[in-house]
């Protein structure tokens, strides 16, 4: 062999030896280049993917990620165009027209239109579940004017209107027909696609679905065709559910690299222990979700004013945010990050003489043994448990009987139907649906949510009726917000809820190689956006797995 030939074997040699020994490395860091970034988290249960059927935390991580609307909430809680790029407001508020942004793509390469969004506004509308109580008591109807241009006509001034609008996912009307079950009930629309939209998406969200299996896992794809562009190279390309929130599942899939990032329901327990593994981080955040007590008042012995009071101050506040929800913070009807929450109210506390001096002057004093308060807690959140072990602990020193029941989510739906099947307390997260203080007046305490889990006190009161009809009828701000105010002041008097705490929303993540926006705002000191879901847009989340330092198990669609 001659000398430069046998150099050139040498150095290509020495050069392969590299290339197996740089292969090797990534190897064993858990990283190849042929590895997808994803994000794989945990939650509860896989979610409903019909925009128009649910409104819990859940579900809409995933409605805005599945579709888009015509505004879209910033970080700071302002509203942005999103795919309408302009609008006009008429002088007595009463019509809005929008202006939409031309050649927006469905997931099936249908072009959105105007007709899209008048079949979603009135689908949502018929079908009456999920945000359809935004719209309603509100809107008259839509029509398209043109193919880019959309008219909403409201039935009467409602001021936060473009605020809601955050809520009407636009669905692709000739997918969604084209799926419909003829069995349904919807006259000529059949099922409205109900039954199909449980496993599919007909959006031009970010993201679409790949794969569901219901009670297992839901599987979104990136969207490469996404109307808006893709300026975040790290996006992730594939965002996976996994229908779990078991503690030793969550902690041992994170210590394996097989997940990135936790659910939100850990107990603090859990999240301590899972925050101990190498190369994590605990992001912990507001985002108004006020943990409730909702108490029947149509109900012995919960019907009684004195009887709630006394509960009310029977509750060790302080004890359940230090002990079983660290970050958290006392709260009223509407969460201090809520804009148009009253700040002059003081929240009860616990008070064991004024708890006896209630009871005292309850009807149901001297019988207390034979009106038993029975509080139900929802299966998987361990921590709603601990919390109804306290609640009965110092209930049985005015002797008050607290009977616990653990129920799963489904039975919470059936049990909130009627005043009769309600049971006296049940333990529930509640958050606004947009970013002011109306969305929680109207959802928790208007006469027209009544048989929802978004109202188990039966309130049914006229004059608060009146005052929350008037406050977000009030274009002013300000007017409106110190109406705001009094309906809080007003129902706080009344006392249907145990308010126990504002949730500070923990999710540990892998903080090695995922960027998670509203981690680093909160560093940062900034507001993290106030309406649930979208603090989980993960167009905006980046992830590089090649700079993963602890074991990271490739993702394999």
């Amino acid at each position: 062999m001659k000398i430069s030939k046998f150099i050139r074997f040498l150095r290509n040699g020495l050069f392969l030896v590299l290339v197996a020994s740089l292969m090797l490395t990534l190897s064993c860091a858990g990283y190849t280049q042929q590895d997808v970034k994803a994000v794989r988290t945990t939650n509860v249960w896989t979610p409903f993917l019909d925009p128009a059927l649910a409104i819990n935390f859940i579900n809409c991580v995933f409605y805005v990620n599945l579709y888009d609307s015509l505004i879209f909430p910033a970080m700071d809680g302002s509203l942005k165009p999103s795919l309408a790029k302009s609008w006009e407001i008429s002088e007595d508020g009463l019509t809005y027209t929008f202006e939409l942004v031309p050649g927006v793509k469905f997931h099936n390469g249908d072009e959105l239109t105007a007709d899209d969004v008048v079949f979603s506004l009135e689908r949502i509308m018929t079908i009456g579940e999920g945000f359809g109580y935004l719209f309603t008591e509100n809107v008259e109807g839509a029509k398209a004017l043109e193919k880019y241009k959309v008219q909403f006509k409201l039935k009467k001034v409602f001021a936060p209107f473009l605020s809601v609008l955050v809520r009407l996912y636009i669905l692709n009307q000739n997918q969604v027909m084209a799926n419909i079950n003829k069995d349904g009930y919807y006259e000529e629309f059949g099922d409205y696609g109900k039954a199909w939209l449980i496993t599919h998406d007909a959006g031009s969200g970010p993201y679409k679905v790949k794969e569901m299996k219901i009670q297992e896992f839901l599987l979104m794809e990136k969207f490469n065709d996404y109307w808006g562009g893709w300026e975040n190279k790290n996006a992730p390309q594939y965002v996976k559910e996994i229908g779990t929130n078991e503690a030793v599942t969550v902690r041992t899939l994170m210590s394996r690299g097989e997940l990135e990032i936790t659910d939100q329901w850990q107990s603090d327990e859990n999240l301590v222990a899972i925050d101990q593994i190498p190369n994590t981080e605990m992001a912990s955040f507001y985002s108004g979700t006020v943990m409730n007590i909702m108490l029947n008042t149509k109900k012995p012995p919960t019907d009684d004013i004195h009887f709630r009071k006394a509960l009310s101050y029977c509750i060790d506040y302080k004890k359940i945010i230090e002990k079983i929800y660290p970050g958290s913070r006392p709260s009223g009807s509407v969460a201090s990050s809520t804009p148009g929450y009253n700040p002059n109210l003081k929240p009860y506390t616990l008070d064991l003489a004024k708890a006896e001096m209630e009871i005292k002057q309850s009807s149901y004093y001297g019988k207390l043994d034979q009106y038993p308060f029975e509080l139900y807690w929802c299966s998987g959140l361990v921590d709603e448990e601990k919390v109804a072990l306290m609640v009965q602990a110092n209930a049985a020193k005015l002797g008050i009987k607290v009977d616990i029941v653990k129920a799963p989510w489904i039975n919470y739906i059936d049990k909130m139907a009627t005043p009769e099947t309600t049971p006296n307390g049940a333990i529930i997260f509640v958050a606004p649906s947009y970013a002011e203080a109306g969305s929680m007046l109207k959802s928790r305490y208007h006469s027209s949510t009544c048989g929802t889990t978004e109202q188990g006190e039966w309130l049914q009161d006229p004059e608060i009726d009146s005052m929350i009809e008037d406050a977000i009828s009030t274009l002013d701000q300000k007017e409106r917000f110190q109406k705001y105010y009094a309906i809080q002041e007003k129902i706080a008097g009344l006392c249907p809820t145990i308010c126990i705490l504002e949730k500070a929303d923990k999710q540990v993540f892998r903080s090695d190689y995922v960027v998670f926006p509203v981690a680093e705002l909160v560093k940062q000191g900034k507001p993290c956006n106030p309406i649930f879901g979208y603090s989980f847009y993960f167009r905006d989340f980046k992830v590089t797995p090649e700079k993963a330092q602890s074991p990271y198990a490739p993702f394999k669609p």
